[in-house]
């Protein structure tokens, strides 16, 4: 365990943090980590229960004197993004995070922290496990698979739940109550493509763009950070006038994650190599130039390599760099009804080519359904008319906001008393398991917040100390005042 984090306030909290992230826990891949919260809940000698899907549900009994109050059910998720640098070592299968504290900040060695939601599940844990905190009855839902498909949330079955009101612990800045949040869909695209022998005498390049920053491709989605696929794709796109050929391409890995690199394998003409490498380093600089504010550390590279037994036909090669082209990645409409929210936003998030096969897949968020549908049937436009073939799956709805919401109005007056500011009330351009939930339970009085959390799902993951510290204390005098 982190002795580093021991040291720090709330104790308890961290302490817990430690522990959870000492624990792999992909998603999808969450049976210990499920193991790990069941043991939990039972050594406390609470209620605690598995159900069809994974979720795990413990309830405790009000402390004396709030027995009267409404039961409050704490939601947050046990899985967490996987990603690393390319230079790191690390298996997130059998490896906990190795954090480490850097000022104001905790942050991990070359991966993700899993702050995004660990932080939320281990004050919960705090809560269950105290013997001295005043608060209304509890029921924790720990959810699973939120990152790839939010599949806890809707497997959750209605009758389950017992609690009235919904605390949400998994937004990412100190000072925002979220009341809403965009809904989302996949797009996949594939086709196959013949594989020709590579020409003798052609020689091999490798492409490599790494560098960025990544990030989650709903909240960080308009800072204007680069895409290594889109930033891949438009080099590829200034080889098509030269006898260029692709071998292979991998790039980005999660679709809630912006890829951060990407590199492709392809065969030229010796002929034509200076030429060549003339028109991409200009290309590159371009690139570099245009998002030197935003993307500093951007590194576009051409070297040499062992040429491409195979390689993707001339024809199917042009389709697919302009498919991915005309394909729209970023912001692709602001809301009218609330300042400064994405309401509809496309990320680009993998694309691998590899032994005659193409996969493209895609992230699609909107806070309005049929604008969410409207970007959807767009990329798949796009995608089938350079002969990919386009799936749809797991969609998922929005939160509609609720401004007269009870325990909102709960909050926003103790944020005020406590902190003498006005606390920002926002819907978010993200997935928040709120939507989801509400269809099964309707009547139940919904809020998200959290610490401040900076670029989660990259390995620039970090949580503010004095973020969680503001967070614990909020939602200690929350659950005092709740209705």
């Amino acid at each position: 365990m982190n002795k580093q984090l021991l040291q720090l306030q709330p104790s308890s909290v961290w302490n817990n943090f430690s522990k959870l992230n000492a624990v792999p826990r992909p998603s999808k891949k969450e049976e210990r980590v499920i193991a790990f919260t069941l043991n939990f809940g039972t050594a406390l000698g609470l209620e605690t229960f598995r159900d069809d899907v994974g979720n795990v549900i413990i309830r405790k009994p009000a402390s004396k004197g709030m027995e009267h109050k409404k039961m409050v059910t704490l939601q947050s998720h046990l899985d967490m993004v996987h990603q690393k640098n390319s230079d790191t070592v690390f298996d997130f299968d059998t490896q906990g995070i190795r954090m480490y504290v850097d000022g104001d900040w905790v942050t991990a060695e070359g991966t993700t922290l899993g702050a995004d939601n660990g932080m939320g599940v281990a004050a919960i844990m705090t809560l269950l496990e105290s013997k001295d905190i005043e608060h209304p009855p509890l029921e924790a839902l720990f959810t699973i698979d939120e990152e790839t498909g939010m599949t806890g949330a809707f497997g959750l079955k209605g009758g389950i739940l017992k609690g009235e009101v919904l605390l949400n612990l998994d937004t990412e800045e100190d000072d925002e109550i979220d009341i809403g949040c965009a809904g989302g869909i996949d797009v996949t695209a594939k086709r196959n493509y013949d594989q020709k022998d590579s020409v003798h005498g052609d020689i091999g390049y490798q492409i490599k763009v790494n560098g960025l920053k990544g990030g989650h491709s709903g909240m960080d989605i308009h800072k204007g950070l680069g895409n290594a696929n889109k930033i891949m794709n438009r080099l590829l796109y200034s080889g098509i006038t030269f006898t260029m050929r692709i071998g292979s391409l991998e790039g980005g890995s999660l679709r809630n994650a912006i890829p951060r690199e990407s590199t492709c394998l392809i065969n030229i003409d010796k002929e034509q190599e200076n030429a060549f490498i003339v028109a991409m380093t200009k290309m590159a600089d371009t690139i570099k130039k245009e998002l030197r504010f935003v993307e500093p550390n951007l590194e576009i590279a051409f070297s040499r390599a062992e040429p491409a037994k195979k390689v993707m036909g001339l024809g199917t090669q042009k389709k697919f760099i302009k498919g991915v082209y005309a394909a729209h990645n970023g912001v692709y409409a602001m809301s009218a009804a609330i300042p400064d929210l994405v309401e509809t936003s496309n990320n680009i998030a993998r694309i691998q080519v590899k032994d005659g096969h193409i996969v493209i897949g895609c992230l699609t968020r909107s806070s309005v359904e049929t604008g969410k549908m409207d970007l959807a049937y767009s990329l798949k436009s796009a995608f089938e008319l350079a002969g990919f073939d386009v799936v749809f799956s797991g969609s998922y709805p929005g939160w509609n906001p609720n401004p007269n919401s009870a325990i909102l109005r709960v909050a926003k007056e103790l944020y005020k008393d406590m902190f003498k500011e006005e606390a920002r009330v926002v819907a978010c351009h993200a997935g928040l398991e709120c939507g989801i939930l509400g269809q099964n339970y309707p009547e139940m009085d919904m809020i998200s917040f959290g610490p401040t959390i900076v670029a989660p799902h990259s390995p620039d993951e970090r949580v503010s100390i004095s973020s969680v510290q503001k967070f614990w204390r909020f939602l200690l005098e929350l659950l005092k005042n709740t209705p």
